[in-house]
């Protein structure tokens, strides 16, 4: 048994070795931005078009891209020095900045209410968000859809206690839902788009005139005071891309189409309920999202009240 143990603690020695030894050459490489995207949205057409490598390679800097499944992974990657860069919805900078993580917002898309919906299964006997009462209801913890569930609950007369929240993933969400292991799914594009192509899902309720379903993008605290004008040119970057794709919807779905695995169509219905616009964080952003915070506190989802503006990079700062 005591060799048995002492195997163990080596084998965690080692692995805690090797951990310590990948984050210290992470940190040990000068001139690089490390950038966190998600499979669908305006980095990925940065990175695919390829732009900014040749931009950032001027000022010496080497750009490393990784892909998250969600936000919330994706800025808990950020609060541990993985990465320098990245871009969420609006629910998981607040999670993260309840624990603490170093984030600072440094741009925002407009509102787009319509990229994200409660659904229900076409043949659903649920006719309203007040039917959602007593329910099982699937959606990614932490994620932009859940402000949008507890909004819609609210305003529908039904209290988040009342209802059963199921915390999945979106891949494994679809699976629930198609099975009928959960009776609504909260899921945002392009998730939303193919699930009412290929089910026939119906919308009890978007965003709209509920929530303004923004998408932010996010630094490190420690990443833009050293960098700003990398932060800045990425930025810059993104703008361009960002005009090219509201100038052409279609040329973008296709181009995006395989790296997410869903038809040309698909891609384009929700590329149309995006919006488009790379924008400075202005006081009007911050108090909508201190707003989101304010209601995760009341609700006990995060541990503490938390301030947007401690963290918030405005114009011509």
């Amino acid at each position: 048994m005591r060799r048995i143990i002492q195997r163990l603690i080596a084998a965690i020695v080692l692995s805690i070795g090797i951990v310590a030894a990948a984050v210290g050459t992470s940190y040990g490489q000068d001139k690089v931005v490390r950038i966190g995207y998600q499979k669908y949205g305006k980095l990925v057409l940065l990175r695919s078009k390829g732009t900014l490598e040749p931009k950032l390679a001027a000022d010496g800097y080497k750009v490393v891209w990784t892909e998250f499944p969600s936000g919330p992974p994706l800025l808990e990657a950020l609060n541990v020095g993985a990465i320098d860069f990245g871009n969420t919805g609006e629910a998981p900078p607040i999670f993260a900045q309840a624990a603490g993580a170093p984030i600072q917002y440094v741009a925002y898309e407009p509102p787009a209410p319509k990229g994200e919906a409660i659904l229900v299964p076409k043949d659903s006997p649920l006719k309203s968000v007040a039917d959602l009462k007593g329910k099982k209801i699937a959606l990614n913890k932490g994620s932009n859809v859940h402000y949008l569930l507890v909004k819609a609950l609210e305003k529908a007369g039904v209290k988040y206690s009342d209802i059963e929240p199921v915390f999945l993933a979106p891949a494994d969400a679809r699976a629930a839902f198609e099975r009928g292991a959960v009776d609504a799914w909260v899921i945002w594009d392009p998730f939303q788009a193919a699930a009412e192509a290929a089910t026939g899902a119906r919308t009890l309720a978007d965003g709209t005139g509920i929530v303004a379903n923004y998408q932010f993008y996010f630094s490190s605290r420690k990443f833009l005071d050293a960098n700003p004008k990398i932060v800045d040119a990425v930025l810059t970057e993104l703008s361009a891309v960002d005009d090219w794709a509201k100038g052409d919807i279609h040329a973008v779905a296709e181009q995006l189409a395989p790296s997410i695995g869903l038809p040309v169509p698909v891609v384009e219905v929700a590329l149309k309920r995006q919006s488009y616009g790379i924008k400075p964080i202005t006081d009007a952003v911050i108090a909508d999202q201190q707003q989101v915070a304010d209601a995760f506190f009341a609700l006990g989802l995060i541990p503490k009240s938390i301030k947007i503006s401690d963290v918030a990079r405005k114009s011509g700062s």
